[in-house]
């Protein structure tokens, strides 16, 4: 039975809008957190020949960060100022009576200087990195929508095509290749029908066949495979996805029918043939058994303690310690008996792929069933510090099991020797709380929405005469960039959240008064500043290269 691992990567633009602690700095943290701890696993990995084929998309939105020399210049910074941390630690434990402390600043050094000289040998481009991997058949890249914008609400199918389009382009720019799947933000879906009690409008799988894509993942419930999982339910504090998980209550096994095989590809058909992409389900037992703190392995007593954190410098150096244990009495992290635990739970998730395996076959089903996991790639590591040992000797064991009922696979490597044979429609909906669109339209940011689908109608109202004048087309290019960040769909979820609403409202408000105001400027012939403005605007908010191409292919579709 095959096994798809998919690591879904997104930060929305965070470079030139300060750094502490919504700045760059969530970007650097994420980097050492996460993608570096990744690619040092996967490159250990190929190097003793262990096949771990993770299928892996970094949003456009987050590759162009990646790929930016202003994230190395603030990546070097990060370094230092943490290296610092320990150094102020090391002096502070040493005199105040938390000597036991002490090893552990030690632990967080060797690993930063460690992280640090893969970065440097990397020529501090984790993009090129990860595509090398990709060019040498270690993993699969997938493409994603350009800004994360939540498709199905967006007012424009317009926008949707250049969110699409941008993906589409920025990928085969950074990676060398056009996509062939494609992560749909949020898992998020529309069928073909009416929008808004108006005209019809086209099916999100349509889209993404316009694209080029050929497959992409949903929930289980969507396509009638299970029940929603309830991935961000009952969301107190967290401004992150994880968060979110770690205060799931028990309803997360909430009853329902499932009338479909979660352990299978199905064809999502538009009105052609031509339309036709394939769909990867997410299968809800092997994703709990990750996603959540309460019922998964993130929330075991040895890992470390996300939410405690030595201040200044931000050293986290406690333990889990227990399910109900308040942060004041949290124990010192112990990396060793950390690391061991998650070897333990690697090899208990395979023998979880195993058994579901074995199901499969005594239920008369097969060859062409496929166990899908998808994950945000920040729960390994930023969330669960151990993910990353996780992921690595998983694949191990894959490797090592005797019998190999279990085969890691890409999702192209699958539906390439599997094309999926049976159709359906799928539901609307999302992974989000209530498996719907609830978590990003409701009553506290239905206000967002009204001003979003206002500018996409001025926008694209404006866009062909822009177009057709030279002098407009930098001030055009700069107000779709600006378009395309307010459509992220991080805006809404962090409102939702309840949790730093401020910083996303001001963010959003930001990029719609920036647009708006290149809109108006454009509108009424005001080229000059109109230029000035887009010029300005430009070295804040510095990504998209092409942005102008996409939006004319957005127009003709």
């Amino acid at each position: 039975m095959d096994f798809v691992l998919a690591l879904h990567s997104h930060l929305p633009y965070v470079l030139n809008h300060g750094r502490w602690p919504h700045g760059s700095d969530w970007l650097c943290e994420a980097a050492l957190d996460t993608y570096l701890p990744l690619l040092e696993r996967l490159r250990e990995l190929s190097a003793e020949g262990t096949a771990a084929p993770v299928t892996i998309g970094f949003t456009p939105v987050l590759a162009n960060q990646l790929a930016s020399p202003a994230f190395a210049r603030e990546m070097d910074a990060f370094f230092a100022q943490r290296l610092t941390a320990c150094d102020e630690a090391a002096a502070s434990l040493g005199s105040g009576g938390d000597a036991a402390l002490l090893p552990l600043v030690e632990f967080w050094r060797a690993r930063l200087n460690r992280l640090q000289a893969l970065f440097r040998s990397i020529d501090r481009d984790l993009i090129s990195a990860f595509r090398r991997l990709q060019d040498e058949g270690r993993l699969e890249i997938m493409g994603s929508a350009a800004t994360h914008g939540y498709l199905p609400l967006l007012g424009r199918d317009e926008s949707i095509r250049l969110q699409l389009a941008v993906g589409r382009d920025e990928h085969r720019r950074l990676f060398g290749v056009a996509p062939v799947g494609c992560w749909l933000p949020e898992c998020a879906y529309r069928p073909r029908g009416k929008w808004r009690n108006g005209p019809v409008r086209r099916g999100i799988e349509q889209h993404l066949a316009d694209a080029g894509f050929r497959y992409f993942f949903t929930d289980a419930h969507l396509a009638r495979a299970g029940g929603p999982l309830g991935a961000y339910e009952d969301v107190p504090l967290g401004v992150e996805r994880f968060d979110a998980q770690r205060h799931d209550p028990a309803s997360l096994h909430r009853a329902a029918k499932a009338t479909r095989s979660p352990y299978r590809a199905y064809r999502v058909s538009g009105r052609s043939t031509r339309d036709a992409v394939a769909t990867l389900v997410r299968d809800p037992r092997s994703s709990t058994q990750i996603w959540s703190r309460h019922h998964g392995y993130p929330g075991d007593e040895w890992y470390l303690e996300f939410h405690k954190i030595r201040w200044p410098g931000g050293l986290k150096l406690w333990r889990v310690s227990g399910g109900n244990v308040d942060l004041g009495a949290k124990r010192p992290y112990e990396p060793a008996a950390a690391l061991e635990r998650a070897r333990g739970h690697a090899s208990h998730f395979v023998q979880l792929l195993e058994s579901i395996a074995g199901e499969q076959r005594a239920g008369g089903e097969g060859g062409e069933d496929v166990i899908v996991a998808p994950f945000d790639t920040e729960l390994f590591g930023h969330w669960w510090f151990e993910g990353a040992d996780f992921l690595a000797t998983a694949y191990r064991a894959l490797r090592d099991r005797p019998q190999q009922r279990v085969c890691g696979v890409t999702g192209s490597q699958h539906l390439a020797a599997h094309p999926p044979r049976v159709g359906l429609r799928l539901a609307e909906g999302s992974w989000g709380a209530n498996g719907d669109d609830s978590m990003w339209l409701n009553d506290r940011t239905s206000w967002t929405w009204r001003r979003l689908w206002a500018l996409e109608d001025a926008f694209w109202d404006l866009a062909p005469k822009a177009l057709a004048s030279a002098p407009a087309r930098p001030a055009l290019a700069q107000a779709a960039r600006e378009l395309l960040l307010a459509q992220a769909s991080d805006w809404q979820f962090i409102i939702s959240t309840g949790a730093v609403v401020d910083y996303a409202e001001r963010r959003f408000t930001l990029h719609c008064d920036d647009a708006e105001r290149l809109i108006k400027a454009l509108a009424g012939g005001a080229l000059e500043p109109a230029g000035r403005m887009a010029d300005e605007l430009a070295r804040r908010d510095d990504l998209f290269p092409n942005v102008l191409a996409q939006v004319e292919g957005a127009l003709g579709g």
